[in-house]
């Protein structure tokens, strides 16, 4: 090394470890930063482990310790702070525990088996899926968000392709919008009956888990017949839905409609008056529909604690305004409850299925707009016109008016709503998903509260995470 050069030791600490370095200073820090020396501590503070800290109890942190307490918007806690210190335990749970639901890690704070406070960790999974969707074309986009919530693929599907058709001002054939009312109920269906399937396992109800993956078999069978996937479809598409339903889709809709409830009055005989269940479940985890407000939640969690808020009612999309359907409603906003509303949600799932079978119009299952809709294929082969145009329409896209919306619908865990900002070009320019189980997750301190550890399994199952939908 020349002797002219000085190389200065970045090993210093900077003097308010709060303030970021100049770009020269990073630079020097990155570019001469060796294995194995100490990073100065403004790196370390801000580093995502160095904040998966459990808080200290002190005046600086006191709101933070309310929120890891469950305390923060209703204070009611049935143990007071009078834990001698020595006494608490910070146990880790996951996030490679298999009853999370998902790679979520929880800090638990315990006295005894109480717990005191919670404090959830995400980010283990890093998707990606928000940036990878301002790469794609939005004809591409919903085969990325489809992936999130990859129990309600038709959902995140369905909410991105009316956020593009609003930018369009394209308008959807009837057929088409019935298409996707009949397949995202048919959905919410599936992904309630893998819900009890689990939450029943996670509980000790072993058999649970067997009965529900039973029923949800003939939806996965249905929705590979018609989009050749059993998930993670890239089927409902803006413009409509990128096929029509296949040859003898009555009789199998028919066939689900009928079968179902039947293993739904199975599930109720092992679960609902069963002395265990109701020992794991009732009066568990409660959260107030004052919380809910203040973090967000909605979907089940929020319409068991007695409040009337579905999306498909109070703003309609895609139709559905015209199937007639009940929302279901409890009131102690327990584990217990959140399971009642999931089960009669099914029910009324499964009626809104019965109203599309018995009246779904004629017509087509697309836009006839040729500027969002590729050409028939048949035509590909009678006219280079058509070859030319399915060629650019899938390779470069269309174009969408420049301009922002924000589209919401009700999925299986709650308000699930994208974002989308177009700059008049093929690819969004900004893409934010809303997501339901990011909220969930955020609640559990207020439902995990003066619980006892064994609780903290049905909590976190009865909010029906899915951490693909947090991580995006």
């Amino acid at each position: 090394m020349a002797d002219d050069v000085t190389i200065e030791d970045s090993s210093e600490e900077v003097e308010n470890p709060t303030v970021p370095p100049s770009e020269t200073e990073r630079r020097q820090l990155h570019d001469l930063w060796t294995s194995g020396t100490e990073e100065p501590a403004w790196v370390v503070a801000s580093t995502a482990e160095g904040a998966q800290l459990m808080l200290p109890r002190d005046e600086a942190t006191a709101g933070d310790v309310a929120e890891e307490s469950g305390t923060l918007v209703t204070d009611d806690r049935l143990y007071k702070d009078e834990a001698v210190e020595e006494e608490i335990t910070i146990l880790n749970m996951g996030p490679q525990h298999p009853s999370t639901h998902g790679v979520l890690r929880l800090q638990l704070e315990l006295d005894g088996e109480v717990i005191r406070r919670v404090k959830p960790v995400i980010g283990y999974l890093h998707t990606g899926m928000e940036k990878t969707g301002e790469t794609l074309t939005f004809l591409q986009g919903p085969t990325n968000v489809t992936r999130m919530d990859y129990l309600a693929p038709f959902h995140n599907e369905l909410c991105f392709s009316l956020a593009t058709e609003a930018l369009l001002g394209v308008d959807v054939p009837p057929r088409a919008q019935a298409i996707r009312v009949l397949m995202t109920e048919l959905n919410r269906v599936s992904s309630h009956l893998t819900w009890v399937a689990t939450q029943g396992m996670d509980l000790g109800a072993v058999s649970m888990m067997i009965y529900g993956i039973r029923e949800r078999e003939l939806l996965l069978a249905f929705f590979e017949k018609t989009t050749g996937l059993r998930m993670n479809h890239n089927y409902v598409r803006p413009g409509g839905v990128a096929a029509d339903l296949p040859d003898g889709w009555q009789d199998d809709v028919a066939e689900i409609v009928r079968a179902i409830p039947d293993g739904l009055d199975d599930y109720h005989d092992l679960l609902t008056e069963n002395p265990i269940f109701l020992g794991r479940t009732k009066g568990v985890g409660v959260i107030t529909s004052e919380e809910c407000f203040a973090y967000g939640i909605t979907g089940p969690p929020l319409r068991a604690t007695g409040i009337n808020w579905d999306l498909r009612k109070a703003q309609p999309y895609s139709g559905i305004e015209q199937y007639e359907f009940d929302v279901p409603l409890a009131e102690n906003g327990d584990v217990y409850d959140r399971y009642l509303v999931r089960m009669e949600e099914i029910r009324q799932s499964l009626r809104i299925a019965a109203q599309v079978l018995e009246s779904m119009p004629d017509g087509d299952y697309r836009t006839g707009d040729l500027k969002v809709t590729p050409p028939p294929r048949k035509r590909i082969n009678e006219s280079m016109e058509a070859l030319i145009h399915h060629f650019k329409i899938f390779t470069e896209g269309f174009k969408v008016p420049a301009g922002e919306h924000y589209q919401a619908i009700e999925g299986p865990r709650g308000e699930l709503g994208h974002y989308l900002v177009s700059v008049g070009e093929a690819k969004p320019w900004r893409l934010h998903c809303r997501t339901p189980s990011f909220a969930a997750i955020q609640s559990l301190p207020i439902m995990m509260g003066d619980q006892l550890i064994a609780d903290a399994i049905a909590v976190i199952a009865s909010v029906d995470p899915v951490l693909g939908d947090v991580d995006r």
